[in-house]
């Protein structure tokens, strides 16, 4: 994408799909990258809200044939196989399982159902893409990574934040030390999706936690709490309060702040939801010799150990954006780098800490997070 991740909202991120190519180096993918023919993928469930994105992503790349095109609801199936322009419709997904062919999945079902198909694609020995969360509870969540570990195929999730500049920027910073002992941190990611009515037609079933697993503050949440984790490491602790604030949708919460304790000391807060007419902070970090504002898409960066870092005017010299998490899974299909994929156990570390969030927000205490 050609915008900062961290600027974008939901409606704009469906409707970009990046292109950058990344760095080739070596990858357990050489066989399939050496191979003449279009690699063979399949679409396992077309029900999540960005799988618009992913169809584009797929129909882009050359090197990449759609043989297969499955979800629980026939409809959809051939909906998004018309889309794709390719890729037979089935109805018994375990047809995907059985052929040597395909080499990978892209998984967009229902999170419900998450555990089940990636468990199957382990199995099957296919790489996969899933979107985010990874699954509904922690339990299944690091059962599903130990299998896609075991199994050693490529995985990644849809956490886009991780290609906006700022972030790589400041990634960069904490681990040469240039906040210094950093005590607090904050991560935002709003819309105004309940008070827009997004989630009034076909993708109703991501406000309804039964099926999704979590409400607004999960679903836009784990976006920031990946950064959040990303930057700062595992988290100890958490509680929140957790809040249901138009009624649209529900039993679906709406919006939500949580309370975060770091393994590393850091005390850190999480805002998300669905009833944001604005959300023009979106992260901010405090050092004892620096701190760090990303305000409008801009960062404002200030420490005392980097020449010219003043805070006050927008910071400039960024880092180059890698490719979208769909593109870079594509990637290292062909052979390219895998190096930035989210491994497995960091996608079931996020739904523990969100599991505690939801958790402490219930009891009204500190919930410990569940360690995989």
């Amino acid at each position: 994408m050609n915008m900062d991740s961290t600027s974008k909202t939901r409606r704009e991120v469906l409707q970009a799909v990046g292109v950058a190519a990344a760095a080739t180096l070596a990858t357990p993918l050489a066989a399939v990258a050496q191979d003449t023919q279009a690699i063979n993928v399949a679409l396992v469930g077309g029900a999540h809200i960005h799988t618009p994105q992913y169809v584009g992503a797929l129909k882009n790349r050359k090197s990449v044939s759609v043989k297969y095109v499955w979800d629980h609801d026939a409809e959809r199936a051939a909906k998004r196989a018309k889309e794709l322009g390719q890729g037979k419709p089935v109805s018994d997904v375990k047809e995907i399982w059985a052929d040597p062919q395909i080499k990978a999945v892209v998984i967009c079902s229902e999170t419900n159902l998450h555990h089940d198909l990636v468990l199957a694609a382990a199995h099957a020995k296919k790489h996969m893409f899933a979107e985010k969360p990874l699954g509904a509870t922690a339990k299944e969540s690091f059962s599903m990574a130990e299998a896609i570990e075991k199994a050693d195929v490529l995985f990644t999730t849809g956490y886009f934040m991780r290609t906006s500049r700022q972030h790589l920027f400041l990634k960069d910073q904490i681990e040469k030390g240039n906040f210094g002992k950093i005590t607090r941190a904050r991560g935002v990611n709003c819309h105004n999706g309940s008070l827009g009515g997004w989630f009034d037609g076909e993708f109703r079933w991501m406000a309804d936690p039964k099926i999704s697993g979590v409400g607004a503050f999960g679903d836009l949440g784990t976006h920031s709490l990946d950064i959040l984790m990303w930057l700062l490491g595992p988290i100890e602790k958490a509680t929140a309060d957790i809040k249901i604030v138009t009624g649209r949708y529900a039993g679906c919460d709406e919006s939500g702040e949580a309370l975060l304790k770091f393994q590393s000391g850091v005390t850190g807060t999480l805002a998300a939801g669905w009833v944001d007419v604005a959300n023009p902070v979106t992260l901010e970090i405090s050092g004892t010799e620096g701190h760090a504002v990303i305000v409008n898409g801009q960062l404002f960066f200030r420490s005392s150990k980097v020449p010219n870092a003043n805070g006050r005017e927008p910071w400039k010299d960024l880092p180059s954006a890698p490719p979208q998490p769909i593109e870079q899974f594509l990637n290292a299909l062909e052979g390219q780098s895998h190096d930035n994929l989210v491994k497995p156990r960091e996608a079931a570390a996020r739904v523990a800490v969100m599991e505690a969030c939801y958790s402490g927000a219930h009891t009204q205490s500190w919930a410990k997070v569940a360690q995989g």
